[in-house]
C-alpha cells in the first residue's frame, strides 16, 4: 500500500486523505473478500499509487477470483476495466470497446 510504519503510530484524524484512502482499502482486502464494491478508490491519490492501486485489484480480481467493481469519473481507472458500463441521466449503457 505504499505506508511507513510512522502511519501506523498516527490517529486517523491525523492522516492525510491518501493514506486514510489506502488504509480503507488495505482493511477492504484484508479479509479476502470475494466481491469488493469500490467508489473512487483513487479519488485522493496521487499517480503512482493509483496505478499501484488500480494494479492490485485488477490482479486481486485475476488471482483470487475476485469480482471487483469501482465506480470511477478517471479514464485512467476505466481503462483497466474487463467491462465498462457509463451512465447519462440515469440511464446506463455498455461502452463500446476498441480492441
Amino acid at each position: 500500500m505504499g505506508l511507513t510504519e510512522e502511519v501506523f503510530k498516527r490517529f486517523p484524524a491525523m492522516l492525510r486523505g491518501g493514506e486514510q484512502q489506502r488504509i480503507a482499502i488495505a482493511r477492504a482486502i484484508v479479509t479476502q473478500p470475494k466481491v469488493i464494491l469500490a467508489d473512487e478508490p483513487t479519488g485522493n491519490l496521487d499517480t503512482e499509487n493509483s496505478e499501484n492501486i488500480v494494479r492490485l485489484l485488477k490482479d486481486l480480481a485475476c488471482e483470487r477470483n475476485c469480482c471487483v467493481i469501482i465506480v470511477t469519473h478517471d479514464p485512467a481507472v476505466a481503462a483497466h476495466a474487463d467491462v465498462v458500463l457509463r451512465m447519462q441521466d440515469g440511464e446506463v449503457y455498455p461502452e463500446e470497446r476498441v480492441s
